[in-house]
């Protein structure tokens, strides 16, 4: 039997939904255990390693695989979640932006780095991950954790704009693709809040002019296990001198890198 499988998530699936999926298209594997190595964000799409039978026993000889990102940053627009999924903080002024500032200032995120974990995350704090602290309004009672993360190469890609209608049609659109969450075990979430982000887009809407114009910056971005794009997107925008969050996340490979000198490197293995 194989050993494992690499699927492809859409924007709005969950890995769980992602995964039934693909068992039901397979049917001999119903009752096959299956195991994560590695999660994707509700907004994220990509890559999906996912281990089959057996080798859901030896799972922790998959935690620590370097995984390539495409990644955006919409500037000048937080929010809670640092993607487009959360309720969203006062718009703050952009400066002028070139492409040679975001190439050096991406360039100097290049080597291990220490990065906090996003508030909305289920990195686990005194037995409760830290997206539960965060709903329960409680983070000022805990220490924010931080994770040493090496960025192997992360490259600028493009710079373009979008106006304010634009990208309040293209969240609207990502927003709606999850699915209702009903589950009761899951209240605490409300349906990922969804009623108060849509609340908070159509204010970013019905804020300035519709022709209003944004940065959206664009990397290529080669890590190591658990460095979250939206905390890079997050230290991106704040070094240009602004605010961002993610606007689109996309993994495209998962494996082991090897990093070689003058900033080159290969991959030694890619899971496909």
């Amino acid at each position: 039997m194989q050993k494992y499988v690499v699927l492809d998530k859409a924007v709005g699936q969950t890995p769980l939904e992602c995964v039934e999926i693909w068992r039901s298209a397979n049917p001999k594997f119903t009752n096959i255990p299956l195991a994560y190595a590695g999660r994707l964000d509700p907004m994220a799409s990509g890559k999906l390693l996912i281990l089959i039978g057996d080798e859901c026993k030896v799972q922790e000889l998959y935690h620590n695989l370097d995984k390539e990102y495409e990644f955006s940053v919409l500037l000048g627009v937080s929010s809670d979640t640092a993607d487009v999924l959360g309720r969203l903080k006062l718009e703050t002024s952009v400066p002028h932006i070139s492409k040679q500032e975001l190439e050096n200032v991406s360039s100097k995120l290049v080597g291990q780095i220490n990065l906090p974990y996003p508030h909305f995350s289920s990195k686990t704090v005194q037995g409760k991950p830290l997206h539960v602290w965060t709903l329960e309004g409680r983070l000022d009672e805990i220490e924010i954790p931080t994770k040493q993360s090496t960025v192997y190469k992360i490259n600028l890609t493009k710079l373009e704009t979008k106006n304010r209608a634009e990208i309040y049609t293209e969240v609207s659109a990502k927003i709606e693709t999850i699915k209702p969450v009903t589950d009761a075990s899951k209240a605490l979430g409300n349906d990922f809040r969804r009623v108060d982000v849509r609340a908070d887009w159509k204010v970013f809407s019905e804020t300035g002019l519709p022709t209003d114009v944004f940065h959206i910056a664009s990397f290529t971005c080669i890590a190591s296990s658990g460095t979250y794009m939206r905390t890079l997107a997050e230290v991106i925008a704040k070094q240009v001198g602004t605010t961002g969050l993610a606007y689109h996340i996309d993994r495209t490979k998962i494996g082991q890198y090897q990093k070689l000198p003058f900033g080159l490197g290969l991959w030694k293995r890619l899971y496909k």
